[in-house]
Order: structure tokens, then C-alpha cells, then sequence
């Protein structure tokens, strides 16, 4: 079973948010109002993952976060955002925090967020003794237009960047979202050509059109790929697909604070946050990041 911390100072949002995450199965939620609150029942309960509100009294959401990654730096935190956090959950993204939500997005996003990022907690904590002992790989994927097989390689790409022990076990995490965010763009909206605006029109119908093309041509002759080479300094990233790409000079830039509230966009904010380059190709069916170890002072 995996505990989980809801932060809220708001009764109907911090209970809203913990019955979509039971609805997910084996969850023990329990709650805090702000973020004093917050660290006490981490202290006595110590959660699997934490989800706050930005705006709190006491203790907000951004400062939460900070005192987490100096505490408890395995337990990942999940941002739900409001109109008004904007500029505070950049910042929080930039200092720690794993991923984040929209409130005007918790019913279709929460859930699945929660899970994911806790998939990808469990994997960090499971790295074995041989993957540290590697001092540099290169490995390339090719992967059929397969969600389930799409997610075990994001978990596979995650661990072996972990066992690189480029950046601290937080940093880890993050990177692994952001990779599983790459994956996912390259899957859902490059193979698969599933617009945003339809999701954020009807989450569902996103949903069907993309379980639809997975066995329909030309989108099921489609494949990922993917190549990685890691060494004890720098981790590079190559993730193309086979569907007709877009223009990268019309993507806005998702660090912005306005961005943040948008439906749509988390992935590449995520990357942009996280990695240390980002840079697509002129076509836009292929994404180049990278994430080096920080020089120390």
C-alpha cells in the first residue's frame, strides 16, 4: 500500500484531491492544511509522495518543497497549481519538486500523475548494486506504438541514468519524469498524431482516438526511437518518432509562468525545467536533451 500526503489549505480542494487518488487502489491518503502541517505528518508517517497546493498559509507550497529536498529528499512532490502560483511553482519545479497539475485539470491528470510518479519512485529505490558499477553505456530502442512498452522503457531509461549517480537521488527522479514525458509526446502526439486541443476538449475522446490508431495504418507501422549514452559526467537523450513532426519555432516557451495553467504543455515545461538541453530537430519529429553533473563550487 502507498501513503500519500495531500497539503491544502482549502477542505473541499484538499478532500477532492484525495478521493481521486484513492480511486486509484491500495492508497492510504491522509491530509495536512498548510505546510507546517505538512512536515509534521511527514515526520510521523513518512509518505510515499507528497501532493500540495502552491498558495497556503503558514508554510506555502514553494517553501514545503525546499524543506522536503533538505529533509527528505527521496519522498517526490507533486504541485497542484492554481491561477495566482504561477511564478512560485516555476520555482518550485526548479528546486526540487517532481511533477505538477493543474487544479482546473485534478479529474483527468491527478490520478495519473500520482501513479506515475510513484511507479518511477520505486524503481529509483531499486537499482542494484551491478548498474552502479558501470562507467559508460551507449544503447539504442526501437519500440512499437505500445503505452505499457513505451512506460517500461521510460522506467529503464531512468534506471540507468540513476546508476550513473550523475546527480543527487532527487534530480534522479525528476529526470525520469521528464524522460516519460518525451516518450509519451513521441507516442501519443507524434506517432499517434493526438492533438492537445482534443484533450483538453474531451479527455476521454483523447483517450479513445489514441487506443483507435494503435491498430489502425499508418499509425501502427510506427515505431520510437530512441538512443542513449551515458558516461559519470553527461547523460544524452535521442527520441524520435515516425509521425510528421511539427514546427519547433512556434512552441512557446513553457517556462513562462502564464504557461503553467494551460491544459496541455507539461511535458515539455518538465524537460525544460529538468534537463540541462533541450533542442529539436528542424523537422520535429526528434527530441535531443541532455543532463551533466553540476561543477562543484
Amino acid at each position: 500500500m502507498s501513503r500519500v500526503l495531500v497539503v491544502d489549505d482549502s477542505p473541499v480542494d484538499r478532500r477532492l484531491a484525495g478521493r481521486l487518488i484513492e480511486k486509484l487502489g491500495d492508497m492510504e491518503v491522509f491530509y495536512a492544511v498548510d505546510g507546517i502541517a505538512a512536515i509534521e505528518q511527514v515526520e510521523a508517517h513518512l509518505p510515499d509522495i507528497v501532493v500540495t497546493d502552491m498558495q497556503m498559509p503558514n508554510l506555502d507550497g514553494f517553501g514545503l518543497v525546499e524543506a522536503l529536498k533538505t529533509q527528505y529528499p527521496l519522498i517526490p512532490v507533486i504541485l497542484m497549481t492554481a491561477a495566482g502560483s504561477e511564478v512560485v511553482a516555476v520555482k518550485a519545479l526548479q528546486v526540487g519538486a517532481a511533477s505538477y497539475v493543474p487544479k482546473t485539470a485534478l479529474a483527468d491528470d491527478l490520478a495519473d500523475v500520482t501513479e506515475r510518479v510513484l511507479i518511477m519512485s520505486r524503481a529509483q529505490r531499486s537499482q542494484t548494486r551491478l548498474q552502479n558499477r558501470v562507467p559508460r553505456s551507449t544503447t539504442e530502442y526501437e519500440v512499437e506504438n505500445d503505452r505499457e512498452l513505451v512506460l517500461s522503457l521510460s522506467s529503464q531509461l531512468q534506471q540507468q541514468f540513476n546508476a550513473m549517480k550523475i546527480c543527487s537521488d532527487t534530480d534522479g527522479l525528476r529526470i525520469g519524469i521528464a524522460l516519460e514525458e518525451a516518450l509519451l509526446n513521441a507516442f501519443y502526439h507524434g506517432n499517434l498524431e493526438c492533438s492537445s486541443k482534443l484533450r483538453d476538449d474531451n479527455c476521454q475522446a483523447y483517450a479513445d482516438l489514441a487506443t483507435q490508431r494503435c491498430g489502425e495504418s499508418p499509425y501502427k507501422e510506427r515505431r520510437i526511437y530512441v538512443t542513449v549514452s551515458l558516461t559519470r559526467d553527461e547523460a544524452r537523450w535521442t527520441i524520435r518518432d515516425d509521425g510528421p513532426g511539427f514546427d519547433p519555432s512556434k512552441l512557446p516557451d513553457p517556462t513562462e509562468p502564464e504557461y503553467l495553467e494551460r491544459p496541455h504543455g507539461r511535458g515539455l515545461m518538465l524537460m525544460r525545467t529538468f534537463m540541462s538541453e533541450v533542442a529539436y530537430n528542424e523537422k520535429g519529429n526528434e527530441v535531443r536533451m541532455a543532463k551533466r553533473r553540476k561543477s562543484e563550487a
